[in-house]
C-alpha cells in the first residue's frame, strides 16, 4: 500500500514541476552547467522513514547549505563563548556574499553569510589545514550518514573565481577574527561549499538536527542539543538570507539554502526536508525550493511555532482481536472458522492532539502490519484534538485499504472530532464485531441468529436429568421484547428473575459515567442459548448493568424464589446448575483477564 504522505507528495512535486521561475547560478561557472528542471524533494522522520519523489538521488554541491553543519562543528570543537567573540548571530538583512562585519569588533554578524561562514570554518580545530579539512568533512558525513566527497570541478571553479571571498578572507586577518594566513582555511570553505550531496542526503542532515543532532539511522550523534539549538536558532533568523523574516513568518522552520539549488527545513522532533531545484530568485534561494516548504507548512501545520507532539507518541499501544474478540456470543459454526483470522484485526490506540506527523506515523504502522493484517480499528477516546492535516492522511490511508480488500475504522470518538469518511462506533467491541463481520462474510460464514426450543438446550442445565428438567420447565415463564425494549436496568433491585434467551439478541451494557460524551458501553451481546442476570441465583439483588433488546426476543424467566423452591424438592439440581454457572463465571473472567492483559501490554 502507498502511503498518504508519499502519495502527497509525489501530487506536490507534479504540481510544481511545472513552475519556470528563477535561473540557475552562472558567477561560479561550474554551477551554471546544472539542469534547470531537476527537481527532487525528500521529507524524513526522525525514526529515519524517508518520503522521496523526483530527482531526489542526483548529485549536486551543498554550497552555502554546509554552513549550519560547519558552524556545529566549531561549536564543538571551540566552545559557543569563543565561537561568538569571533562571529555574531544578528541577521543581516543583506545578500549572502554582503560583507556585513560589526563596526566595532570587525567580527562577522552571523555564521549564514559568507564572511561568517568563512571565519567559521577557520575555527574548525587542525594543527594545519589538511587536518582541519579531514574535520570539516568527517563532521558533514556523520550528518549525513554516508561519506561525503568533494566534486573537485566545482571546487577549482569556486577557487578560481572566489576574488570576493578571498578579499573578506584578508578583512577577517586584518581584523583579528583570523590569526595566521587565511587563504588554507578560505581553500577549505570553497571544498566545504564544493561537497557533493542528493536531496536525500540533505533530508537526512535535516532530519538529524530534528533528533536533537543523533542521525535517525546510523543512530550516531552529530552534534550535542546545545549545538543543535544554537545551530537550528541562527538558521532560523538568517538562514534565508534578507529573506529570512519572510521565511519564518510564512514557513515557519529553521532553514538554509545553498546557490546549488538545495534547500533543507527543519522542524525540530518531528521531520527534517530536503528540496533540490537549480532555479534560484533573485535573492538566491532555490525558486520550487521556497515553493514547496511553503505548500508542506500551510497544508500540514509545520509552523514551528504552531502545535506538535512527538510523531511517536501518537500511537499508545497496539493489540489484535485475538487478545480482544467482540463479546457477541456466536455458536461454534461461526467462531471455528473465526478464530484462524483474529489476527487480521488490530486495534490502535491514539492519544494527544494528532498532527501530520502522528497521522503518517500511524499510516506507516498499518502499511507495515497490513502484510498480515486486514482490518484495524483507532481507538481515538485518548485523542485531544486533530489538526485536517492528520485527518486527510488517515482518510487517504481508509481508501488504500478499502482499495486492497482491507478496512479502517474508529471507535469511541471524542465529541469535538469528526472522520466523516471512516465508519465509526462508540465502543471497540462494536467496531471488533464489524471487522469479524466482514471476515465471516469474506468466508461465506453467515452469522446466523440460532434459535433455543428447550431449556434443556442451554449450558446452564448441562446434566439435570429428564425429570428434573419437566419439574423446571413448569416454573418458566416466557416473555417477550420488542427492539429497543429493556429487560432490566442497572441499578435496579425489584426484579430477582434470570433469563433464558430463546429467540434473538440483547446487550448487556454499562454506564460510562462522568465521561464527556457520556452514553453507554456494550460489554457483551448476548443471543439464543445465553442465560442474563443469573447472579441472582448467588443472592446479588441489584443489577449491574442494563440488558437492552437489539431485535424482537423470546425469553424465559425463572424467578430466585422459585428456583430455592426447586431446590428444596430437587437439591442435587442446585447443586449441578451452580456448579455450571462457576463454570461459566470462570470462563467469562478468563476472557476478561485476556483483555485486561492486552489493554494493559
Amino acid at each position: 500500500m502507498q502511503l498518504p504522505f508519499q502519495t502527497y507528495l509525489d501530487a506536490l512535486h507534479a504540481r510544481l514541476s511545472g513552475m519556470r521561475d528563477g535561473d540557475v547560478a552562472s558567477y561560479i561557472p561550474e554551477l551554471a552547467k546544472a539542469d534547470p528542471d531537476a527537481f527532487g524533494i525528500c521529507v524524513v522522520t526522525t525514526d529515519g522513514y524517508a518520503y522521496a519523489v523526483g530527482d531526489s538521488e542526483q548529485r549536486f554541491t551543498i554550497q552555502s547549505i554546509s554552513k549550519p553543519f560547519v558552524y556545529a562543528a566549531a561549536l564543538a570543537d571551540r566552545g559557543r563563548d569563543f565561537v561568538l567573540g569571533k562571529v555574531g548571530v544578528e541577521p543581516s538583512g543583506d545578500a549572502f556574499n554582503s560583507i556585513s562585519l560589526n563596526p566595532r569588533t570587525g567580527a562577522p554578524v552571523n555564521p549564514m553569510i559568507n564572511a561568517g561562514a568563512i571565519a567559521t570554518t577557520s575555527l574548525v580545530a587542525g594543527v594545519d589545514a589538511i587536518e582541519q579539512w579531514q574535520r570539516i568533512e568527517s563532521a558533514l558525513s556523520v550528518f549525513a550518514g554516508r561519506r561525503l566527497g568533494v566534486d573537485h570541478a566545482v571546487y577549482m571553479s569556486e577557487s578560481n573565481t572566489g576574488f570576493r571571498n578571498r578579499a573578506i578572507a584578508w578583512m577577517l586577518r586584518n581584523f583579528g577574527i583570523n590569526q595566521d594566513d587565511p587563504m588554507p582555511a578560505l581553500e577549505n570553505y570553497f571544498r566545504q561549499c564544493a561537497l557533493e550531496v542528493s536531496c536525500r542526503d540533505l533530508a537526512f542532515m535535516a532530519a538529524t538536527l530534528a533528533n536533537g543532532g543523533v542521525h535517525p539511522l546510523t543512530g550516531e550523534r552529530a552534534a550535542t542539543a546545545g549545538e543543535v539549538e544554537s545551530v537550528l536558532s541562527v538558521m532560523s533568523t538568517c538562514g534565508m538570507y534578507d529573506y529570512a523574516g519572510s521565511w519564518l513568518y510564512e514557513v515557519g522552520m529553521p532553514a538554509k539554502s545553498g546557490v546549488g539549488g538545495g534547500i533543507i527545513a527543519v522542524l525540530p522532533g518531528r521531520f527534517g526536508i530536503g528540496v533540490f531545484s537549480p532555479r534560484l530568485d533573485e535573492i538566491g534561494n532555490s525558486a520550487r525550493g521556497i515553493a514547496v516548504c511553503r505548500e508542506l507548512s500551510r497544508d500540514f501545520g509545520l509552523h514551528v511555532f504552531g502545535p506538535g507532539n512527538t510523531s511517536a507518541l501518537a500511537l499508545n499501544r497496539v493489540y489484535s482481536g485475538v487478545e480482544a474478540p467482540s463479546r457477541r456470543a456466536r455458536p461454534a459454526s461461526v467462531t471455528a472458522p473465526l478464530a484462524p483470522h483474529a489476527a487480521s484485526i488490530r486495534y490502535l490506540e491514539l492519544q494527544g492532539e494528532l498532527a501530520l506527523d502522528g497521522a503518517e506515523h500511524i499510516s506507516r504502522k498499518i502499511a507495515e502490519m497490513a502484510t498480515e493484517a486486514r482490518h484495524f480499528i483507532l481507538d481515538m477516546h485518548r485523542v485531544s484534538g486533530m489538526t485536517p492535516s492528520a485527518s486527510n492522511v488517515l482518510h487517504q490511508c481508509a481508501r488504500h485499504l478499502e482499495e486492497t480488500g482491507g478496512s479502517l475504522v474508529a471507535a469511541r470518538l471524542p465529541a469535538m472530532l469528526t472522520l466523516d469518511e471512516i465508519a465509526c462506533f462508540t465502543d471497540n467491541d462494536q467496531a471488533v464485531e464489524w471487522c469479524e463481520n466482514q471476515i465471516l462474510a469474506a468466508l461465506g460464514v453467515a452469522p446466523g441468529i440460532p434459535s433455543i426450543v428447550l431449556p434443556g438446550e442451554f449450558a446452564l442445565f448441562n446434566g439435570v436429568d429428564g425429570a428434573s428438567l419437566a419439574r423446571l420447565e413448569s416454573l418458566l415463564v416466557r416473555g417477550s421484547l420488542k427492539a429497543g425494549e429493556v429487560l432490566m436496568w442497572a441499578g435496579a433491585g425489584d426484579d430477582d428473575r434470570l433469563f433464558l434467551i430463546l429467540t434473538g439478541e440483547v446487550s448487556v451494557l454499562l454506564s460510562r459515567g462522568p465521561r464527556a460524551d457520556g452514553g453507554e458501553q456494550r460489554v457483551a451481546t448476548l443471543g439464543a442459548g445465553d442465560v442474563v442476570g443469573e447472579m441472582v441465583l448467588l443472592g446479588q439483588a441489584t443489577r449491574m448493568a442494563t440488558v437492552r433488546a437489539d431485535m424482537a426476543v423470546d425469553y424465559l424467566g425463572l424467578s430466585r424464589a422459585a428456583f430455592e423452591q426447586l431446590a428444596v424438592e430437587l437439591p442435587q439440581l442446585k447443586i449441578t446448575v451452580l456448579d455450571n454457572l462457576a463454570r461459566e463465571l470462570a470462563r467469562k473472567l478468563g476472557q476478561a483477564n485476556q483483555l485486561i492483559g492486552a489493554l494493559a501490554a
